[in-house]
């Protein structure tokens, strides 16, 4: 069965779209079959796999207004190894548009239908606000992956997120549900990192994931350069962790 995640945080900064990359190019690196998808219109999942924004024929903008499926709009990563439904601005006038149209909470989920036989996971890279983009995932996906960073003020977002997590789950979507929290940019040597990560460990217990993304230089790196940087230094503590993270996932989705 393919694992539909969306990759979320309602906080800007902390890592959504390098986890969704990382993660996917680790994914494939552990023989998964993978599909991005951009629902930020800075498309920056776009070019972090290696894909030129600006030279998209067709992309998620033209997918949720259903003028074309995505198996026609889809590209190759062909360093990540994975599949990429890509974002541009474009995107940015597909929530006025959607406003005005049926079913339109559940458009990702009826264009992603036809094409889960051939993937193992679709990860759905989602914009920093709750908006009918991110509703869009949220309505498609089995759960959320939340990365975060261990400061004060990220553990006031997660509970608004929570919040969205269950009104989604009520009312929307019954499959939806909090997969976990991914620790991302983490520096042990910062005394409140480590006292809010013991908070996250009592707090949520198992939903905080046992991999630890360090703070890194090569995974900055790593997007000027189109690649994700598990690819771009695969020898860095950052892709090292990725790759870490991608197993943990596939140990944990063979348990359900």
């Amino acid at each position: 069965m393919t694992r539909i995640f969306c990759i979320a945080n309602q906080k800007g900064g902390v890592g959504k779209t390098t986890t969704t990359v990382n993660l996917a190019a680790g994914l494939a690196r552990v023989g998964q079959r993978v599909l991005v998808v951009d629902l930020d219109p800075q498309g920056n999942a776009t070019m972090g796999s290696g894909i030129d924004k600006r030279k998209l024929e067709a992309n998620i903008y033209d997918v949720l207004l259903e003028t074309t499926g995505i198996a026609e709009a889809r590209l190759r990563s062909e360093k990540g190894h994975f599949d990429v439904l890509g974002a541009n601005r474009e995107l940015a006038g597909a929530e006025v548009e959607l406003v005005a149209l049926e079913r339109r909470n559940e458009r990702l989920r009826n264009a992603l239908a036809p094409v889960l036989p051939e993937y193992d996971f679709v990860l759905i890279d989602c914009p920093p606000s709750l908006s009918l983009l991110t509703l869009n995932g949220l309505c498609s996906a089995h759960g959320v992956i939340v990365p975060m960073q261990c400061e004060y003020f990220a553990l006031e977002g997660l509970s608004d997120l929570v919040n969205t997590i269950k009104q989604v789950h009520a009312n929307l979507n019954r499959d939806l549900q909090l997969i976990g929290l991914l620790r991302v940019m983490f520096d042990p040597r910062i005394t409140l990192q480590t006292q809010v990560s013991d908070q996250l460990k009592s707090h949520f217990g198992d939903k905080v994931f046992d991999s630890v993304i360090p703070r890194n230089v090569r995974l900055a790196e790593a997007p000027s350069y189109g690649q994700p940087g598990v690819v771009f230094d695969p020898a860095s503590k950052g892709a090292q962790a990725y790759i870490d993270f991608a197993r943990e996932l596939v140990e944990r989705v063979a348990k359900w």
